[in-house]
C-alpha cells in the first residue's frame, strides 16, 4: 500500500520538478511553487515509507497514532498532486492517493476505533 503510493509519486515526479516553467492544468496556470512542492512531496513520501516500516512491529496504540498521522500526510500529498499536475498523470496520482486514503481509513476503523 505505501510502496504503491511512493512508486506512483516517484514516477510522476521524475521529470516535473525540474521544469523551469509551470505548465497549465485544467486551463489554469500552476502555482509557481509546484516544482518545489512536487520535489518535497517525493522526499516526504520516501521518509514516510521508512516511518511506516518502523512502526510495523510496534504496539497497536503506536501504530494507530502513526496511521492517523499518515492519513493527514496523504491528504496533503494528494492536494499537491491535484494542484500541481494535469491530465492523465494527475488522474493517476490523485486516484492512488484516494485509494491509499481509503485503505488507511479502513485500517483505522477496523483496528483502532476511537483510540
Amino acid at each position: 500500500m505505501i510502496a504503491r503510493a511512493v512508486l506512483a509519486a516517484c514516477l510522476a515526479l521524475s521529470g516535473l520538478w525540474l521544469a523551469a516553467e509551470p505548465v497549465r492544468a485544467q486551463g489554469r496556470p500552476l502555482p509557481a511553487t509546484c516544482a518545489r512542492d512536487l520535489f518535497q512531496n517525493e522526499a516526504a513520501m520516501r521518509q514516510r515509507q521508512h516511518r511506516m516500516q518502523a512502526v510495523a512491529s510496534a504496539d497497536q496504540a503506536t501504530q494507530c497514532a502513526a496511521w492517523r498521522d499518515h492519513v493527514g500526510f496523504l491528504q496533503k500529498a494528494r492536494s499537491v498532486f491535484a494542484t500541481c499536475q494535469s491530465g492523465r498523470e494527475r488522474e493517476q496520482n490523485v486516484a492512488e492517493m484516494d485509494q491509499s486514503l481509503a485503505d488507511y481509513r479502513a485500517l483505522l476503523a477496523n483496528r483502532c476505533g476511537k483510540r
